[in-house]
């Protein structure tokens, strides 16, 4: 007599909802790894080692930050002194590649950009840099120069107003006047792609 086939039993993430086995080919293969981890972790050994890995490396930093700087051979344990500068406070940030952010120069920037061979845009940046508010901002050059301005982010994902018409020269008197915080010496133009001061 033939032997009746046994079924068999399929694990199922309940992240994906994929067999365990096509988790890393599911689109949330990130949310799916503590779950495999737990449940399945001979089918994915590589994830168990990393996992490892990461908690070894997030106890030795819980210990550098509790301050802990060696360990004697008596089980003794000395701890950093804490009177000292603190050189986590005083840490720049670093950006990946080990580049130092810099910090953005307190500078208006105004450059005339020319559309349809007649038209023209005045954009504006850097005004949120003095804590002004561009919506305000905007408002209120609309309103002093009788055209459209609008809050727009730039190609740099930074937001700039765009003011229509050409009045580059006329909007440096009123920003100074309007916001007494903005010096004229902060304030440039873009010629011919040259940064200008407008001072």
């Amino acid at each position: 007599m033939a032997e009746k086939p046994q079924s068999v039993r399929v694990l199922y993430c309940p992240v994906c909802s994929l067999p365990a086995e096509y988790c890393e080919f599911g689109p949330d293969f990130e949310k799916c790894k503590p779950w495999l981890i737990e449940n399945a972790p001979e089918l994915y050994p590589d994830l168990l080692k990393d996992s490892n890995d990461k908690e070894a490396d997030k106890v030795s930093e819980q210990l550098k930050s509790v301050g802990i700087s060696s360990s004697g051979g008596d089980g003794t344990t000395t701890a950093a002194p804490s009177g000292g500068t603190s050189t986590s406070k005083q840490e720049v940030k670093r950006l990946p590649g080990g580049k130092i952010k810099k910090k953005e120069k307190q500078e208006v920037v105004i450059e005339k950009i020319v559309r349809n061979k007649r038209k023209c845009v005045t954009v504006v940046k850097g005004l949120d840099l003095f804590g002004v508010k561009l919506s305000d901002a905007s408002k209120k050059l609309g309103k002093k120069f009788a055209t459209g301005a609008s809050v727009v982010k730039g190609p740099t994902e930074k937001e700039q107003i765009d003011v229509q018409g050409d009045i580059a020269y006329d909007i440096v008197e009123f920003i100074t006047e309007t916001w007494p915080d903005v010096p004229e010496t902060a304030i440039f133009f873009i010629e011919d792609g040259r940064k200008v001061a407008a001072a």
